[in-house]
């Protein structure tokens, strides 16, 4: 029998109704404080790796259904049992906000469905509530407390003040720096909690806290609701007297603010130990102290990158690099990343006998063999991680 266009549209479509089906629901903050840290970008987000990953060439339809929470966690439980239990949702991802987080994740649970959060932070997520359902892809108020609560007592940060967002994020993230700030020697002398959300005058909370004569106000809050804390702070004076630790701080919040009225909060992320290592300790307090700004090629001056391409270019090169180094012998690349990690990480003395263990089993490869044989004939290697 012989195929023609009208034969094969009715099996194109049956292929199709039989292809398995994966519903994601987005659900997120599109209108309130972390619209500019998930909302719109995490809608295409999720829509580029959708289309990156390719599932439809793989034998699968890919749904997204989004909704906006209005950080409200009834409002989100509620969308989430619809989702899962009316319109047949797979799994549910984003949320950007604790509170909201926590109430999806139970209703996951209940339903034998999944939840995967990438941006909201409570550690109760991976602690008190967490369940076999909800995957935790991001940083947590544990570790953000940890890298800064203790650190910013020993620079000299030994009693502290909150501004609490009045819900799980906030809570969490304050519970946990009182931990690290006591804990390191430090007290803590009150905290203030305002009501989330809604809140962009903080007026009265600065003025309690410069009241307090604390050294250090702690912003245990994130989103716009950080930026508005930090520009009013610098407004009535408050960063000449007290340092601003901002507990969850992203580079998008640092260009609304702008350098200067930045300029009362420290680096706390980690810069001040790992700037020094990589960059040299007069590049790293060079853009440490002045809060300069730098381009691609000053960073590739001063060794934070190591190219600079064109911009849709980046993802080529990458993979050409990616390429050669796995051209390489396997054993070799690993003993070199591993050494260097060592190095990096313990120091050169512990580096140094970490080669002493490691050398004598890649020399004895069978790739470091091949290494030589093809030096000696003129030809590429031929690695089989052996």
């Amino acid at each position: 029998m012989g195929l023609t266009r009208r034969t094969m549209l009715p099996s194109a479509a049956a292929r199709a109704r039989d292809m398995p089906t994966l519903k994601i629901g987005r659900l997120s903050d599109m209108r309130g404080p972390y619209k500019d840290l998930a909302g719109p970008g995490a809608v295409a987000a999720v829509n580029q790796a959708q289309e990156e990953y390719g599932l439809s060439g793989k034998g699968m339809k890919v749904e997204v259904l989004s909704a906006d929470h209005l950080n409200k966690p009834d409002i989100g439980s509620t969308v989430a049992r619809q989702w899962f239990d009316r319109d047949g949702v797979d799994l549910i991802v984003d949320v950007a906000n604790s509170g909201v987080a926590l109430a999806v994740a139970g209703v996951a649970k209940e339903k034998d469905k999944v939840c995967v959060n990438p941006s909201a932070a409570t550690s109760d997520l991976n602690g008190s509530a967490c369940n076999a359902n909800t995957i935790h892809w991001v940083y947590d108020t544990y570790m953000l407390a940890k890298s800064t609560g203790g650190a910013m007592v020993k620079a000299g940060g030994e009693s502290w003040l909150f501004i609490t967002a009045n819900y799980a994020f906030g809570k969490a993230s304050r519970r946990g720096t009182t931990g690290f700030v006591t804990g390191a020697g430090g007290k803590v002398l009150g905290s203030v909690a305002y009501p989330f959300p809604g809140r962009s005058d903080f007026a009265s909370y600065l003025i309690d806290a410069q009241a307090s004569g604390a050294k250090v106000l702690g912003l245990a809050n994130a989103g716009t609701d950080t930026i508005n804390v930090t520009r009013q702070a610098k407004e009535f004076g408050v960063t000449a007297k007290m340092r601003l630790a901002g507990l969850l701080l992203f580079l998008t919040d640092i260009d609304s603010l702008g350098l200067e009225i930045a300029r009362g909060i420290m680096p706390f992320g980690g810069a001040t130990f790992r700037a020094p290592a990589q960059l040299g300790w007069g590049n790293a307090m060079r853009f440490l102290l002045t809060a300069e700004e730098f381009g691609a090629e000053e960073a590739m001056r001063i060794g934070l990158v190591q190219e600079v391409v064109p911009a849709p270019a980046q993802l080529e090169r990458a993979t050409e690099i990616a390429a050669m180094i796995a051209a390489q012998a396997p054993l070799g690349v690993q003993a070199t990343l591993a050494n260097a990690r060592v190095a990096r990480e313990a120091g050169e003395r512990e580096a140094v006998e970490h080669l002493g263990e490691n050398v004598p089993r890649v020399l004895r490869s069978a790739d470091a063999g091949e290494g030589v044989r093809s030096f000696l004939e003129r030809r590429a290697g031929h690695f089989a991680g052996e």
